[in-house]
């Protein structure tokens, strides 16, 4: 027991010994050295961004990017697979002349195989008078009918029963509805056409058209731009006067201002609208009237960023007694739209021509084709999934 005194203080001369420098250190923290030789694995890296415009844009050459804005009536499955075989147009029309056997049978989805995108199909199916497939899918009442005897969700189940029937045919787009104001007679060249002369109607019943149209997979397109229901005349056999733009503002513009972000594309008139086009310019072909279109803020609406159509810049007087075809469409292309419609196919080539040297001139600049090839694949579905 002697003893145990020395081991006590043993023990605690040793702690004393080991805590008489205060805290106790911290070991510090060495990096493992590197092998002699060795290199430290590099940080992985994200794979690079895909370009999905540019891979959609690397599919055409340049005359196929120009025939990609072009949409053309055509009058039968012969026709048809010619002008998209041997020059690759975005589109084709079906008219009241067009052979039923195109949209009655195989021969439509044959010409669809011979393009190198998906083809639009396109037809003028508004109901009334402006139906072209009324023998095979049966006639509707016009549009201010219908807004007279239809609630417009009534007229949105009626739509998309219409629209199933389309696009059972083959129909992609519809070049419907007709967002015109107007109070005319119901055969003139709007007339009955138009849902009311009340812009507020007109926009409840072409919203329930564009609704059920997108719920079948059909595309829409609202016209005329900017508004056709109080014009001096018919732009079939002649010029055409709106009231001046700042009448506009308050009834035909209201339902383009309503809609301009429900999906449909927007169809510009041949109209010469008083203090926005130049004389002699109709709005098809002039840059105030697209840019008003596309901006926005000169009527109060949200910018559009959607496809821009013509009307038709071949069978129209309009345009005809003023310009070539080929002088149309290039007009039309450089003030901004992007399609150019027309209802006969034999002026394709020379219409592309001119295109082309439009384009390496400079006058129809080549990141505006590209802008509007991209729109236009946007629109029927055909870009690339990214």
């Amino acid at each position: 027991m002697r003893k145990t005194p020395l081991v006590l203080l043993a023990l605690c001369a040793a702690v004393a010994t080991a805590c008489s420098g205060g805290e106790t250190p911290t070991p510090a923290t060495t990096a493992p050295a590197e092998s002699p030789g060795t290199t430290l694995a590099a940080s992985p890296t994200s794979p690079p961004k895909r370009d999905c415009n540019a891979e959609y844009l690397a599919r055409f050459t340049p005359r196929q990017k120009l025939a990609q804005l072009l949409t053309v009536g055509v009058t039968g499955g012969g026709d048809a697979a010619s002008v998209v075989r041997n020059e690759q147009v975005g589109g084709i029309f079906l008219g009241g002349w067009t052979d039923r056997s195109l949209i009655s049978g195989p021969a439509l989805d044959e010409v669809k195989a011979l393009a190198t995108t998906p083809l639009m199909v396109t037809i003028d199916e508004e109901g009334g008078r402006v139906s072209r497939v009324r023998d095979l899918i049966g006639p509707v009442p016009s549009a201010r009918v219908t807004a007279q005897t239809m609630t417009p969700e009534q007229f949105y189940d009626a739509t998309v029963t219409r629209g199933r029937d389309l696009k059972e045919l083959g129909v992609t787009v519809n070049f419907a509805p007709d967002v015109d104001v107007s109070s005319q007679p119901d055969d003139t060249v709007i007339g009955d056409r138009s849902f009311s002369d009340d812009p507020e109607v007109v926009t409840r019943y072409a919203d329930a058209y564009i609704r059920a149209m997108r719920e079948v997979g059909v595309g829409t397109v609202m016209k005329h731009f900017p508004g056709h229901g109080s014009g001096s005349g018919d732009s079939h056999t002649g010029a055409v006067r709106t009231p001046p733009l700042d009448q506009l503002q308050t009834v035909d513009l209201v339902p383009f201002r309503n809609l301009i972000g429900s999906g449909a594309a927007v169809m510009v008139g041949h109209l010469d609208v008083p203090g926005l086009t130049e004389p002699n310019v109709p709005a098809s072909i002039s840059p105030q009237a697209m840019s008003l279109l596309r901006e926005g803020t000169g009527y109060g609406a949200a910018p559009f960023d959607g496809p821009i159509f013509t009307d038709d810049l071949g069978g129209m007087a309009a345009i005809t007694s003023r310009m070539t075809i080929e002088d149309a469409v290039e007009a039309a292309l450089v003030a901004g739209a992007d399609n150019a419609l027309w209802i006969t196919t034999d002026a394709v080539p020379t219409v592309l021509d001119q295109l082309e040297e439009a384009m390496a001139s400079g006058r129809l600049p080549a990141a505006q084709v590209d802008r509007s090839v991209l729109r236009m694949g946007a629109y029927k579905g055909a870009m690339p999934p990214c």
